[in-house]
């Protein structure tokens, strides 16, 4: 690494994940940046947002979970390989504090947050600066810096900075809503009734086949279950009337509100599960949680996203058998996200295109998840490093995981590039350049059709690792 001080710095609005991320690829390139961060908590007072609980940088406000670590054969598996390729601050972090999670990648988030923000502090480079950036950042002059910004706000940007950038844009709305899953004492979890097992015995990065505790439900226990959530106050914002919810973080009522029986097909679904007391009985329905922390003391309900006010949740969740004496170290709640209408206001370096000298990260650009919004991080940063070097670059290819995501926000999956129907999305194989379905393995053996579409999935997982490594090394 080289460490030039010649250089003006980079401005990053937001210490989030994507945040982070950017600031830290940024620094590593050899040049200065500056990261804004409002949430404080010192002798001037505690600052905070209405979803984060500390000032640490890249607070996992929602799950722990960075979903699947399976590269050959998922999505988002593929992209955290392709991001530890790149130097990733926040894969290495997750890496260091992983708590088991089957096939999955889940942090103990407050050692995770710790190990970011420890390693920002630490870096010669960086400079953090608590308070907030209330509208749009300053203008800029020949040694400040403010021309090259990125701005990584994600799902709680500030509403100053919000209208701002709807006053810019000329656009009519950048919120949606997001919800939190409750976390429970692990201590307090009836583990004669629960037991542990991942989904169809699937083994975690850490090698644990028993990653998760399962809660199992007969019919009656299910419907009666239904009929609480359904019957339950929910938490209503006045202020966020008409704002729509996104499809892959669904509070749970809201699922139940769509069919009796979704629930059953999504976070609820019995199969891969056998209970053990009683092999040879399905369940009707089973509620998973998954390690909160290294200590394995919290235990989070795997998707169990809630807008129930405060003073049933307890009462309802305690139906769940395993659940009955429950105590919840947080319980679920409802926040605002925040994002832009991408494919018509940004340039294929996340640029602008109003303004150039501003770059959008993170979940306001209209990706979900924490891994696509860091990765958005972890590019806006090279991008803008390149740019203070003199030296622009062009994104990865869009047949690697990186690139495909900004083919999505930038308008490359939707017919005219204008956005008419751009929603925020998770990475996933349909967002890469389809190849065609093999027949045979790479040893000339005929593959089982079933097999196939796994084998396909493979195949360009490995076409994205070689185009990064030469997108890498050009």
């Amino acid at each position: 690494m080289t460490t030039h001080s010649n250089y003006q710095p980079v401005h990053v609005i937001g210490g989030g994940l994507a945040g982070s991320e950017a600031a830290w690829q940024i620094a590593q390139s050899g040049v200065p940046v500056v990261l804004h961060e409002m949430r404080r908590d010192d002798a001037s007072g505690k600052v905070t947002t209405d979803a984060h609980q500390t000032d640490g940088l890249a607070e996992m406000v929602c799950s722990n979970s960075f979903r699947s670590d399976d590269w050959q054969f998922n999505a988002v598996g593929l992209l955290h390989a392709e991001m530890r390729r790149c130097d990733s601050l926040i894969m290495s972090a997750a890496d260091q504090h992983q708590v088991p999670a089957g096939g999955a990648l889940a942090v103990d988030r407050d050692r995770f947050s710790a190990e970011v923000t420890r390693r920002l502090e630490a870096h010669p480079l960086v400079t953090i600066e608590r308070g907030e950036i209330a509208g749009l950042p300053p203008e800029a002059n020949e040694t400040n810096g403010w021309d090259n910004v990125i701005v990584a706000t994600g799902p709680l940007t500030s509403p100053a900075l919000a209208e701002a950038i709807l006053e810019l844009t000329g656009e009519g709305q950048l919120s949606f809503f997001d919800a939190i899953a409750p976390i429970i004492h692990f201590d307090s979890i009836n583990m004669d009734v629960a037991w542990r097992q991942s989904r169809y015995d699937k083994e975690g990065p850490g090698g644990d086949a028993a990653a998760y505790i399962n809660c199992p439900m007969n019919k009656d226990q299910y419907e009666a279950f239904i009929d609480a959530l359904l019957a339950g106050p929910k938490s209503e914002f006045k202020e966020w009337e008409n704002v729509p919810y996104f499809d892959g973080c669904l509070p749970i009522e809201v699922m139940a509100e769509r069919g009796r029986e979704t629930l059953r097909h999504g976070p609820m679904k019995p199969v891969g599960l056998t209970n053990p007391r009683d092999p040879l009985v399905k369940a009707y329905a089973i509620v998973q949680l998954r390690q909160d922390n290294a200590l394995a003391t919290l235990w989070n309900m795997v998707g169990f996203q809630t807008k129930l006010k405060h003073g049933v949740q307890a009462e309802t969740f305690r139906m769940i058998p395993g659940l009955e004496n429950a105590q919840f170290a947080r319980l679920g709640g409802l926040h605002r996200n925040t994002f832009i209408n991408s494919p018509k206001l940004l340039d294929k370096s996340l640029r602008m295109k109003v303004q150039p000298r501003l770059r959008f990260a993170g979940q306001v650009t209209g990706v979900e998840g924490y891994v696509e919004s860091a990765a958005m991080g972890l590019l806006t940063g090279r991008f803008a490093a390149a740019d203070r070097k003199g030296a622009p670059i062009e994104a990865p290819p869009g047949t690697t995981a990186l690139g495909a995501l900004v083919e999505h926000i930038t308008g490359g999956h939707l017919e005219g590039g204008q956005g008419g129907s751009f929603q925020p999305m998770n990475i996933n194989y349909g967002l890469l350049p389809p190849l065609e379905t093999p027949k045979v393995d790479e040893e000339g053996k005929k593959i089982p059709l079933k097999e196939r579409g796994r084998a396909k999935k493979r195949l360009m997982s490995l076409r994205a690792l070689k185009d990064l490594e030469a997108w890498l090394g050009a």
